[in-house]
């Protein structure tokens, strides 16, 4: 296999996007905020250290750009990469196992 050749199954977007996580192995919630995503996978910045392996959840609002229309979503995923980035924030490759759609709420 080709080290550089492209493994992404599905069309990633470069998007800042708010996230909440939660995770059994760090803090019982946690902000980030995306670099990239797709249906498949996100990368994210977050203050919290995260383990590769462990299991995560988040919810965000997806953009138009990948459903049609902006979504809020909860997905359960996987991380598969930790990076240490500038700052005192980490980066964090997430592969999404399962995305729920979620209502829309109107306040």
């Amino acid at each position: 296999m080709n080290p550089t050749a492209e493994r992404r199954l599905g069309k990633r977007i470069v998007a800042q996007v708010p996230v909440q996580i939660r995770s059994a192995t760090a803090d019982p919630e946690q902000t980030a905020h995306t670099r990239d995503l797709s249906t498949n996978g996100v990368f994210l910045y977050t203050q919290s250290q995260m383990t590769e392996g462990s299991e995560i959840e988040m919810v965000m609002i997806l953009p138009a750009e990948l459903t049609g229309e902006k979504c809020w979503v909860c997905c359960h995923a996987t991380v598969v990469r930790v990076e240490e980035s500038p700052g005192p924030r980490f980066g964090v490759a997430a592969a999404i196992k399962k995305m729920d759609f979620l209502p829309e709420i109107g306040l």
